[in-house]
């Protein structure tokens, strides 16, 4: 894992600008920095690395990185490198180096974009051809790695995190008002609905894409990988079990490549346990894990953790969430390094992982990110499955199954119909939920509909797409990836495969959910590898912690800080927000409102305002 930036254009960037940006590359890249320029008549391009080490840690492996006329700056990994270094061996390549930078720049090189085929990994990366002066960017089919645009009318600046852009450029970027409502309004679900981000003008270039820039600063993008939803009817049950399992672990296999120690993120759900119990009991791996316990009954996962750390006897590193803490001084530095608010309270707790990883010692972290979005795991998706096989003899039995099992633990009332969807296949509403009220705290009038794109004919598989693309993965990947760099952290997450994503598209939906539980084929094919406990836990908690568990609203001190005044309150209404803070029971979408309030006032206050 590293960083990245750089810039095309017809102007020569000021070497303080380039020397302020690898500074603050330092997290992203703490083991070596440097940059390269290059002139092509009049067009002048920068690349810039910091390397964060990770497999072949000798600095012949050290970036920017040249082979013949091609220069290159990569942050990720491309987890088959050694079986696509055989292939380019037999071509006739010779390699220097043991790295996967190297395999990276020679499949360029042979079979230019017909590399993406043979490329299994995540990145985000720039290569120059000085022979043509134009520059191709890409990143990998997921959107696991960032990669943020700036252009000018002189040039075209790019990195892995905005302040690298800010750097280069020297400019100050003007806050995105709309973003900022969005965000309030609508929550985390609703960031990547547009383009949009929370500065004017910075977009991200095209996931599962590339873009290349000519001296004219011309651009041109096109995908190179497409996700489809081809259910095939022929699968049975069992070949689905046995297809996921077979291509979870090979997915695992390649992700437990590092030249350094790996830890695990462990939470009680069965994503994260999955990939820890498999490493442990199918690869032989020394597993450490971290997990947060947080005493709020809601989302105390702690038996599940326990069961798994029992059970595959590993390390383990508990850390105990508190409103004693200083949750308001770590949220400003998180706003900080990340250019914008946090998604949600999730990643307010998730840097602590991170921080203590580091501490421990370990470069890379593994999560359970995606089980979601491919398999199944979100409430409504038992709705959404009621309507897909509303017309089968598979129906009966499924309602059944939901009313017994499903209906007692579901706590959004929209959920709580199995039949939510039938005759009325557009509606979303309880995934802005609450979000009217919300809109009546606002200063000016705020309303955008909820939208999504059509992926799949399939209401299931159409709806999993915008939560993978969209709504749910896209936005943990970015606090995913900063959490972890602040600290020097490389993530992984090995459900992100294009093998098992393509696969799992194409389990038949009766197969999905069964007996009332979510990831059905899932828990099956991890029989004998995971306990049983979490295996067969069908209440869902998720990644999450109760605000009252970070911020202590009782404080005058914290209350008269988030009350005092600032730009926020062009936004919100102070008096019409402040009774929120005192509700004694607040729901699931009370507490995530007041976290993004919470977050605009800092991001706002940390911007100049």
């Amino acid at each position: 894992m590293c960083g990245i930036a750089g810039y095309i254009g017809k102007k020569r960037l000021e070497d303080n600008r380039v020397d302020d940006s690898l500074i603050k590359m330092s997290n992203r890249g703490p083991d070596f920095r440097a940059a390269r320029n290059f002139e092509y008549n009049d067009t002048h391009t920068y690349l810039l690395h910091s390397r964060l080490s990770i497999i072949d840690l000798d600095p012949r492996s050290n970036q920017p990185y040249s082979f013949e006329n091609l220069h290159m700056v990569f942050n990720g990994e491309i987890y088959n490198y050694i079986e696509v270094r055989k292939e380019l061996k037999e071509l006739g390549y010779h390699f220097n180096t043991d790295s996967d930078t190297e395999v990276l720049i020679k499949a360029f090189h042979s079979w230019n974009t017909g590399m993406f085929d043979r490329l299994e990994g995540m990145w985000a990366f720039a290569i120059y051809d000085d022979q043509t002066g134009k520059l191709f960017l890409s990143r990998d089919r997921f959107a696991e790695k960032p990669l943020f645009l700036y252009k000018t009318d002189n040039g075209i600046y790019f990195g892995s995190e905005i302040k690298f852009i800010k750097a280069l450029s020297g400019v100050t970027l003007e806050i995105n008002d709309t973003q900022v409502y969005r965000y309030i309004v609508n929550g985390y679900k609703s960031l990547y609905k547009t383009t949009d981000n929370f500065y004017k003008n910075i977009t991200e270039v095209l996931f599962s894409g590339f873009m290349i820039i000519d001296t004219r600063l011309y651009c041109t993008e096109k995908k190179y990988w497409t996700l489809q939803s081809n259910i095939n009817k022929d699968l049975t049950l069992e070949d689905s079990i046995d297809g996921v399992r077979e291509k979870l672990l090979r997915s695992v296999k390649l992700r437990l490549r590092a030249d350094v120690p790996l830890a695990f993120c462990l939470s009680g759900g069965i994503d994260s346990a999955s990939l820890a119990s498999i490493a442990a009991k199918e690869f032989n791996y020394n597993v450490a894990t971290f997990s947060i316990i947080d005493a709020d009954a809601r989302y105390n996962e702690f038996e599940n953790i326990e069961a798994t750390i029992k059970d595959i006897d590993c390390e383990h590193t508990l850390i105990h969430l508190s409103n004693k803490d200083d949750s308001r001084s770590r949220l400003r530095k998180l706003i900080t390094y990340h250019d914008s608010p946090i998604a949600t309270i999730s990643y307010l707790i998730h840097s602590m992982l991170s921080e203590q990883i580091a501490a421990k010692g370990y470069k890379v972290a593994i999560s359970g990110t995606a089980a979601d979005e491919l398999l199944t795991g979100y409430y409504d998706h038992f709705n959404l499955q009621l309507y897909c096989l509303k017309d089968t003899p598979y129906y009966s039995r499924h309602v059944k199954d939901w009313e017994e099992y499903i209906k007692p633990i579901v706590r959004n009332p929209y959920l709580q119909q199995p039949d939510l969807y039938v005759g009325n296949e557009g509606i979303r509403d309880h995934i802005y939920l609450d979000n009217a009220e919300f809109e009546k705290l606002m200063v000016a009038p705020f309303h955008e509909d909820f939208t999504e794109e059509k992926y799949a004919c399939n209401l299931l598989h159409n709806r999993m797409m915008n939560e993978l693309f969209h709504e749910g993965s896209r936005v943990i990947l970015r606090e995913d990836d900063l959490n972890s760099m602040m600290y020097s952290i490389e993530n992984r997450s090995p459900f992100l495969d294009t093998a098992l994503a393509e696969f799992s598209y194409s389990i038949p939906v009766e197969y999905l959910i069964d007996n009332g539980y979510g990831k059905n084929v899932l828990r099956q094919s991890l029989k004998g590898i995971l306990n049983d406990k979490v295996r067969l836990d069908r209440k869902k908690k998720g990644f999450n912690a109760s605000i009252n568990s970070l911020f202590d609203f009782n404080n005058p001190t914290i209350m008269e800080e988030m009350l005092d005044g600032g730009r926020v309150f062009d936004y919100v209404d102070r008096k019409k927000i402040e009774p929120f803070f005192y509700k004694d029971n607040k729901t699931n979408s009370i507490s995530k409102f007041l976290f993004n309030f919470i977050n605009i006032k800092y991001f706002l206050e940390l911007n100049g305002s």
